[in-house]
């Protein structure tokens, strides 16, 4: 019998290949077409799944275009590249967050 090694999986999209700027670009334009608010989180853990995030500045209220979250998405992995780093989108109706997907894992 063979055993397969232990992979960590933290949200819907982590069984995927890890996500390349376009796709998460598109994701990302997802968010805003729905009017869900996009932010940034970050965690220094070795196990994200069982910990809080750290938000990355403010949720970006006034984020119209993918460009203002990608550029954002980019300081955060430059400033914590031995974070985990993820996107999330709240909805300021239902005051929830609504979707959430890893864009960074660092090389441990």
């Amino acid at each position: 019998m063979k055993t397969l090694p232990k992979v960590r999986h933290f949200e819907t999209m982590s069984y995927l290949p890890p996500l390349t700027d376009a796709q998460i670009a598109k994701q990302v334009q997802y968010i805003l077409n729905e009017g869900y608010i996009p932010a940034i989180e970050f965690n220094e853990t070795s196990e994200p799944t069982e910990c809080y995030w750290t938000m990355w500045k403010l949720p970006l209220f006034s984020a119209t275009v993918v460009q203002d979250v990608m550029s954002e998405v980019q300081s955060c992995r430059s400033d914590n590249s031995n974070c985990y780093i993820r996107v999330v989108g709240f909805d300021n109706i239902k005051q929830c967050q609504i979707l959430s997907f890893m864009v960074y894992k660092p090389n441990r």
